[in-house]
């Protein structure tokens, strides 16, 4: 038959098909062999026996990511939220994922969902947005110790969404508003309070400046009345320096008799001028003795200061 070595050419061929599996990088075959677990296929180029061996699962090693769908939980005040989120995994047995669960990845998004409904079941509302870290800490942690026997490591979860209901919404929005204005006041009352203890405080350093200018002048002003007095006793002094000076010098005693005539005469002359009555002395005729009187006084004077 002419086509019979084409057919075992052909069948030959496909056999070398078959039995080549070329593996991709981060990547992982499970073989078995009529119907037993056989190995793991590394990356590369790998042979198996055809129709003997056959791949039974393949799985991707590299790290991937899941949504969590969207739960209704009840905190611990009686408060339904919807929660989401979304879990990172990887694959580090694929004999263990391939054989150790049916589904490992349906497994891991109703084991989230379990956790996180008796999470949040713990807190009350307000502390839900607070304690997120603590709550993803817990979903991974008890995540990875259930799929220890799946082959599977669960790298971290995080929470997507919080959305409590309208109610409670507007409820929290109105705390929040409240917050504001009750911080608004606060300011605004410790604004009022600090100006009163500035406008308090310059009228106390006012007070303390004017009192310490009316002193500076007081004492300014006693400096100068002394000063005053001071050079008004020193010009007295002078004056009654040189006029004794000038009582003892040739002609001395004759200008002071002139001179106390001229003011004698002119004081009574004054006087007659103020008042119609004037009461003269007996002796005023004899001026003469008057002044002589007068001069007498004042060399006795002399006399007791020398």
């Amino acid at each position: 038959m002419p086509y019979f070595p084409i057919i075992l050419a052909v069948l030959a061929i496909i056999i070398i098909f078959k039995s080549i599996k070329v593996v991709p990088q981060q990547s992982a075959y499970v073989v078995q062999r009529l119907g037993k677990f056989k190995e793991v296929l590394q990356p590369g180029i790998n042979f198996i026996i055809p129709f003997f061996d056959n791949v039974a699962y393949k799985h991707s090693l590299k790290e991937i990511a899941m949504d969590i769908p969207e739960q209704v939980c009840i905190t611990k005040d009686n408060v339904q939220m919807a929660v989401d989120g979304v879990v990172f995994l990887q694959v580090v047995d694929a004999m263990r994922a391939s054989y150790g669960i049916a589904n490992y990845k349906f497994a891991v998004i109703q084991l989230a969902q379990t956790i996180m409904r008796s999470e949040i079941g713990r807190i009350d509302l307000d502390k839900t947005f607070e304690e997120r870290g603590n709550i993803n800490s817990a979903i991974v942690s008890a995540i990875d110790e259930a799929s220890i026997g799946w082959g599977v490591k669960t790298l971290r979860y995080e929470i997507k969404n919080i959305t409590p209901p309208k109610t409670v919404l507007m409820a929290m929005e109105k705390q929040m508003q409240a917050e504001r204005e009750k911080r608004a006041v606060i300011l605004q009352s410790e604004g009022e309070k600090q100006s009163a203890i500035n406008m308090a405080e310059g009228q106390k350093q006012k007070v303390v400046l004017e009192s310490e200018g009316q002193r500076q002048l007081q004492i300014n002003q006693a400096e100068g009345e002394a000063e005053a007095i001071r050079a008004v006793a020193m010009a007295t002094a002078d004056g009654i320096r040189a006029v004794a000076s000038s009582l003892s010098e040739k002609g001395g005693m004759e200008a002071v008799q002139l001179r106390v005539a001229e003011n004698l005469v002119d004081q009574y002359g004054k006087l007659a001028k103020s008042t119609n009555t004037m009461i003269l002395p007996a002796n005023f005729a004899d001026m003469g003795s008057m002044i002589t009187a007068a001069m007498g006084v004042i060399k006795n004077q002399n006399n007791v200061e020398k």
